[in-house]
């Protein structure tokens, strides 16, 4: 067994800590925990889904392929969430691509194993598509905020939503991958980044994120961020 269905790693991914007891000790008994690393593709787009895949830290993007080797984020997953929810839906086939963008680990749960979960315990669905109601909510605020926002809004909130995903204050990403993400020029993401570190929110150093004041940078964000937080929750 991995992890038991009551360990500290097991209960920071909000999916698994709202499931019931049974429920959470016989995933616990049929899951992996793997690491993640920058770059890993957890899905490719319309590949089979061969396992749930549960973030207990780090950050997957579901991403956009566009012409000429460019890509941009539509939606992002942590610990509040999980991959693969095109199994509640009976499907074997990816919804999209995920990558890794900043590092962590992960339970893996087959998907016959996850087939028996659904059928031995009550709860289980409702738990996951509720998951998959606060993910799409997600992805029509991110539509709405890459319309709306400025630069520095846009940044702000995803460095707030990595944090969200992650022990401690410091996690792995860069500049570069924050601009392609999120469709922004890389001196545009350098700019935002050199306000937030000049008001004091962050500090930033060879590809490291350090948030030094939450609340300076829940103040520069936009209000996507309350909003996506708030459905994540419900």
């Amino acid at each position: 067994m991995a992890e038991s269905g009551n360990s500290p790693a097991f209960l920071s991914n909000n999916v698994l800590a709202a499931l019931g007891a049974d429920a959470r000790n016989f995933i616990a008994d049929h899951s992996e925990m793997r690491e993640m690393n920058t770059g890993d593709v957890i899905f490719a787009n319309g590949a089979r889904v061969t396992h749930l895949v549960f973030p207990v830290e780090g950050v997957v993007s579901f991403i956009a392929e566009l012409a000429g080797d460019k890509c941009v984020e539509k939606v992002s997953i942590g610990r509040e969430g999980f991959l693969g929810f095109a199994r509640i839906m009976e499907s074997d086939t990816s919804l999209g691509t995920s990558v890794v963008q900043v590092p962590g680990r992960a339970l893996w749960l087959p998907t016959s194993d996850f087939d028996q979960a659904l059928l031995r315990f009550s709860g289980v669905r409702e738990t996951m598509l509720r998951y998959a109601k606060s993910l799409m909510m997600q992805l029509m605020e991110s539509v709405a905020c890459s319309c709306l926002h400025t630069a520095e809004q846009r940044v702000s909130r995803w460095l707030l939503q990595a944090h969200d995903r992650v022990s401690g204050d410091e996690f792995q990403v860069t500049q570069e991958a924050i601009s392609r993400l999120l469709a922004l020029r890389r001196a545009t993401v350098n700019a935002a980044c050199s306000e937030l570190m000049n008001a004091g929110a962050i500090t930033y150093n060879r590809g490291r994120i350090t948030v030094r004041d939450r609340k300076i940078l829940h103040d520069r964000c936009c209000p996507c961020y309350d909003r996506i937080r708030s459905a994540t929750a419900s």
